[in-house]
């Protein structure tokens, strides 16, 4: 999976369209990311001793992978992400880095 915690992101499909927020938590193995202030869904909470009240909260629900794009931390405008490799001058290791397509920007 591309798209990591505390990314920006930006919806491309679904009834939350266009909307950006930062990834809260990602879930690689179900493919999908918890959004802030993205797909917002009505909760209802029975009484608990902590909240008497009960009632209902309304909080994000997971969203699919394929349905957002990153931002690109320069432009910030959608992109999509790819590799690159970096070698080490000290050790010689090659390691990859996430990079914007569009701009060529490395991305951490």
């Amino acid at each position: 999976m591309k798209i990591k915690k505390n990314d920006m992101v930006i919806v491309i499909a679904g009834n939350s369209r266009g909307k950006t927020g930062k990834v809260l938590r990602v879930y690689p193995e179900k493919q999908r990311l918890i959004i802030e202030g993205v797909n917002m869904v009505s909760r209802h909470r029975r009484p608990t001793q902590t909240s008497p009240q009960g009632g209902i909260t309304h909080q994000e629900a997971p969203i699919h992978v394929s349905n957002v794009m990153l931002l690109d931390p320069k432009s910030n405008e959608a992109t999509r992400i790819g590799k690159a490799p970096i070698t080490d001058e000290n050790t010689g290791k090659t390691r990859y880095v996430r990079r914007s397509v569009t701009t060529g920007e490395t991305i951490e």
